[in-house]
């Protein structure tokens, strides 16, 4: 992997992690810290935090795993407090936590519902209200990069609660990243396309023939891989994007925009094989 940022990319950045013990937020955890950045990551199952902690200190980089449930402005807030504690003020966060699952909308439960929306859009406002009020009150700049998805502008079946959760976080970006830019604090948000990760994958593409029709998609024809996305992350993140705020930033191999074109079919085939199927067409003269 060609790697291009300086290693003191993030020097002087403590960046918490929300859901960084496993998948996308490890790989954000160990690229952000290589990059300079002190890291913590968060989440409710302790030995994922620490074994990806521990991963980031055998690398060189400084990193603590810190338990919290993000649906509690409490304990986001005491979190908060144990990583200043280990590591110093925090000036940065990636909302990361989710939950997501496959369901007919009229067969969803009130616990399914709120279990998706808690983790996702209130876990987002927590850990980002907490980070502006202690930015605001020390006076200091500082970035918060949130995780979405495409349909969080568009909505999508059989996803109801994530749907309604990004978009929500999406809403949140947007106007904070107005109403805060008079502190220096950024907010911007990610629309990742299918990076496999254990969890989403089993979860939203059971087996390989559903893996087969996410794959048909995307025009790239390949699924991403982490380093592309930390990559993103990474300069979002970093003062080389000082005027990029209350934006949407989409890393998907043109996926989004397959799904919405007419005659985007024709992409998955081979160019010999679409130029003679549209001179078929031509209407005879």
């Amino acid at each position: 992997m060609f790697d291009p940022f300086r290693p003191d990319l993030l020097a002087g950045k403590t960046t918490l992690i929300t859901g960084g013990g496993t998948g996308l937020g490890r790989s954000m955890a160990l690229r952000l810290a290589g990059l300079g950045a002190r890291v913590a990551v968060v989440g409710r199952r302790p030995e994922p935090l620490a074994e990806t902690a521990s991963a980031v200190r055998q690398a060189g980089g400084q990193a603590v795993g810190v338990p919290c449930d993000v649906r509690s402005s409490e304990s986001v807030k005491a979190a908060f407090d144990e990583v200043e504690r280990q590591l110093g003020p925090v000036n940065q966060v990636v909302n990361n936590a989710a939950g997501n699952f496959l369901a007919l909308s009229e067969d969803l439960s009130d616990n399914a519902f709120h279990s998706v929306v808690q983790i996702v859009l209130y876990g987002s406002f927590h850990a980002t209200r907490e980070l502006g009020r202690r930015l605001i009150e020390r006076g200091q700049k500082g970035e918060v990069l949130s995780i979405v998805t495409n349909y969080a502008q568009t909505g999508s079946a059989f996803v109801l609660p994530s749907a309604v959760a990004k978009a929500g976080v999406l809403a949140l970006t947007r106007s904070l990243a107005v109403e805060w830019a008079a502190y220096g604090i950024r907010l911007n948000a990610i629309a990742p396309g299918p990076f496999p990760t254990e969890g989403a994958f089993s979860r939203l593409m059971p087996g390989s023939d559903m893996e087969k029709q996410a794959l048909r998609r995307v025009p790239s024809r390949r699924f991403g891989e982490h380093w592309e996305l930390t990559n993103l992350v990474a300069y979002l993140m970093s003062d080389a994007s000082p005027y990029q705020t209350g934006d949407m930033v989409t890393i998907d191999g043109a996926e989004g925009l397959f799904s919405g074109q007419e005659f985007a079919g024709f992409a998955h085939l081979e160019r010999a094989q679409a130029r003679q199927l549209l001179a078929g067409m031509k209407p005879k003269k």
